[in-house]
């Protein structure tokens, strides 16, 4: 009865404001958009846990834990990185122990130093139920300035794979020796495996540039998303001991130099491949039954170009061998925010996309976003989460804001800030109910961050006159 009540609690704190969010028609899906975190600099890598929460890196050197239900979320891991996050080093990619209930196991990439002398680091943490604790370091390789890659990969014969950069010297790629511009395989520990393809080595693919996606599909395909230089983004499948081609080759072997060489070195080929550059990244397996139009795709986020054009999320429609893409639909361009990473719910089927802003190499306000298929998430108990949840209304406002929260918070306190940065009011949030007047405030899209004992949570509204 207990969990029953819990249930209901969570389902009508999530559908009160259905009415009034903006829906999507994905054929003949409706998906219900949501902004779950607001403010947070910036959504490097986002992944669904084992543990039912979302888990996030930062660029900028955090580990946050989300609640789904209510978009609370606690800062589980702080590390100082590179440039302190501004530029494209910083902290990277996560994946979890496939074993969580015995290894409660978080390994994480980010990058250390300044200007030559930077340092990425692969190491793994200690989950001990609030914090990520006791880092082991397992891997260490040069980083850069640009290109440092990383994603991560759990796969199903208990290694792992790490996408590395070439850190802007393309002429790493194609050398065995460094380990920059290479898809690397590694056991849990770090070591090498017996049956990776060159003895002795971490080097699992080479030619890659700077992928920065990897994603496990059908009949245990690996594909991966590979930023190209001006042209010829790519979409590959991950294949042992394949060489990618780069600086060599750029996309397909179309022109006589790229033919000859990848004659002579067995070069694969993308299965897809975007010219100008419209920079992709993460990527995820889609298969659930909420989305039935996106069933057997490719989920790829796509940053856009630097004049701020192309940013959206791609659907690849793969063929049902999982060796073709047949064709490829774009969705919310209509944010112009570079779209960083995905991640999908198992239960409910939701997607969450994580948004970087609307310049290069990320901008505020960054915001993780959920769209939800509403008819096909009420049909199931959704996992519990914190009850924890801020409420705001009327949204739009635009003489005064109402803001309640359904359980007492602890030390609490409070920020609006507005879309273009500016702090609007702030100060000591009341144990229940907050009102601000906003009626001097301009036109505009505005959020609140309310941080407390508990955590922090975050929520968008929009002011009209």
């Amino acid at each position: 009865m207990k969990l029953n009540l819990r249930l209901l609690l969570i389902g009508l704190v999530v559908s009160a404001p259905i009415l009034s969010q903006p829906t999507w028609q994905v054929g003949n899906t409706t998906l219900t958009e949501y902004d779950l975190v607001t403010g947070v600099q910036l959504p490097w890598e986002i992944l669904w846990g084992p543990d039912d929460f979302i888990w996030m890196t930062s660029r900028k050197g955090e580990v946050l834990r989300i609640d789904p239900a209510s978009g609370n979320y606690t800062v589980v891991l702080e590390k100082t990185v590179m440039n302190g996050g501004n530029g494209e080093p910083g902290m990277l990619g996560m994946a979890m122990h496939p074993d969580w209930e015995n290894s409660p196991l978080v390994y994480i990439v980010y990058c250390t130093g300044s200007g030559g002398n930077g340092i990425e680091h692969l190491s793994v943490f200690e989950w001990n139920g609030t914090e990520l604790v006791n880092e082991e370091g397992l891997l260490n390789l040069q980083a850069g300035g640009i290109h440092n890659g990383s994603r991560l990969l759990m796969l199903p014969d208990g290694t792992m794979l790490m996408t590395a950069g070439d850190v802007g010297s393309s002429s790493n790629s194609q050398n065995l020796n460094s380990k920059q511009g290479k898809t690397l395989r590694l056991n849990l520990d770090g070591s090498v495996p017996d049956d990776n393809p060159f003895p002795g080595s971490h080097v699992y693919t080479f030619g890659n540039r700077n992928s920065q996606g990897l994603a496990l599909g059908p009949n245990g395909i690996i594909y991966s998303s590979e930023h190209g230089q001006s042209s010829n983004d790519e979409f590959n499948i991950v294949q042992a001991g394949g060489n990618y081609g780069w600086p060599n080759v750029e996309g397909f072997c179309n022109t006589s130099s790229e033919q000859t060489f990848c004659a002579e070195n067995n070069v694969i080929e993308p299965l897809e491949a975007w010219t100008p550059c419209v920079a992709v990244n993460g990527i995820e397996y889609y298969n659930h039954a909420a989305i039935p139009e996106w069933q057997n795709s490719i989920l790829m986020s796509v940053l856009g170009g630097l004049g701020g054009q192309y940013e959206r999320l791609s659907v690849l429609h793969l063929s049902d061998d999982g060796l073709s893409v047949t064709n490829e639909e774009q969705y919310f361009s209509s944010f112009n925010q570079r779209v960083r990473d995905v991640a999908v719910n198992p239960s409910t089927g939701s997607v969450y996309v994580a948004f970087n802003g609307t310049s290069y190499p990320g901008s505020g306000p960054n915001i993780i976003k959920e769209f939800r298929n509403e008819a096909f998430a009420s049909s199931i108990a959704a996992p519990s989460g914190d009850l924890l949840a801020l409420k705001l209304y009327p949204n739009p406002a635009s003489e005064s804001l109402s803001l309640s929260w359904n359980e007492p918070l602890q030390d609490a306190s409070f920020e609006v800030i507005s879309y273009d940065g500016k702090s609007m009011s702030s100060g000591k949030a009341p144990s229940s109910t907050l009102v601000l007047d906003v009626n001097t405030w301009a036109a505009g899209q505005y959020f609140i961050r309310v941080s407390h004992a508990q955590g922090t949570m975050t929520r968008s509204f929009q002011v009209k006159r």
